[in-house]
This record gives structure tokens, sequence and C-alpha cells, in this order.
């Protein structure tokens, strides 16, 4: 039981920072401005959240063009430390080959989870006309990934589909992520 509690608040805190990390990543290769001048609160909040582990690895992990490569660094590192904590926990038990492996499927999971929230969020939001930073923001980060099912999804009687065939596909990636994991699992 007390496993069970530890894992959940590694998951969350490992969530909400490396989650935090990624978005500030896609952020920032969306150009999209973040300042506290910019009038961003999301940009403040991920500034406040993940500056702590970002900046230090700026100074060690250069961009990679518009690729803040540190905030993917971060979030990598975050899911590492989870997976060796909860290693660790159990007694060092295990393959400690595997420790790694999690820690990259546990990223693209966030990846995975962070992309269904934000479309998820989007398409609540393209139902009430509001027009707001925040709103205008949702919609810049979800139009990339929408873009090119739009151009193979037509309009049905004037309604957008294309969030709804983004999530499946989302899910689809959860459930081969989920088998690949097993997979990369079962041979060392």
């Amino acid at each position: 039981m007390l496993y069970q509690i530890i894992s959940l608040l590694l998951e969350v805190a490992t969530g909400v920072l490396g989650g935090a990390c990624l978005l500030r990543l896609y952020m920032q290769y969306q150009r999209i401005a973040m300042s506290a001048r910019s009038g961003n609160p999301i940009g403040r909040f991920l500034f406040a959240l993940t500056d702590w582990l970002v900046l230090p690895l700026r100074r060690v992990v250069p961009a990679l063009g518009r690729w803040d490569m540190a905030s993917l660094v971060a979030a990598a590192l975050l899911e590492l430390a989870q997976f060796l904590l909860l290693w660790l926990l159990t007694g060092a038990r295990g393959g400690l080959f595997a420790i790694p492996i999690l820690a990259v499927f546990g990223l693209l999971r966030l990846v995975v989870s962070g992309l269904t929230g934000l479309v998820i969020v989007y398409a609540v939001l393209s139902w009430v006309p509001t027009r707001s930073v925040i709103s205008d923001l949702i919609e810049r980060l979800a139009a990339p990934p929408l873009k090119p099912i739009r151009r193979l999804l037509p309009l049905v009687g004037g309604v957008d589909l294309s969030p709804l065939a983004l999530l499946v596909l989302l899910q689809i990636a959860a459930i081969l992520l989920g088998n690949l994991q097993g997979m990369a699992l079962q041979f060392p």
C-alpha cells in the first residue's frame, strides 16, 4: 500500500513537472512569447515551475535549432529519477537496465497524455466562442497537430471532426507504446 501511494505521488509530481518542461519546449518551438511582459499567464507559470531545472541544464545542453533541448533533457531526467526511485523502493530488484527504457516510454506517454489533454481542452473551448489569452494560446498549440488531419478530413455538416480523429490516433499511439514497452522489457 505504501509503495502504491509513493508511486502515485511520484507519478503526479513527474507528470506535472515533466509535462511543464515539455510544454515549455513546445511553446518555445512555436515561438510563443512566455515572458511576464507578454501577458501570457501560462508562460509565467511554466517559468516559475521549471526554471530551477531547465536553466542550469542550459549551461551544458545547447539548443538544437528552435528546440530547447534543456527542457527535453529536464523532462527525461525527471522520468529517469521517478523510475530510479521506484526501483530503489522495491529493494533494487530486477535489472537496472530497465530504468532508462521505462524512462523513455514514460516520456513518450507524457507526450501522448499532454497532447490528449490539449486536444480535449481545445475541443471544449471551440464549442464556446470566447476570446481570451488562454483560448488563443490553446488554439495556437493545438493547430499544428490538427493541420494534417484537417487536410484529409473535411468538415462534416460544418463540424470539424479533426480533434476526434486526433484523439483516436493518440489512443492508438498509447496502446502501441504500452505493447512496445512490454516487448522491450522482455528482451534485455
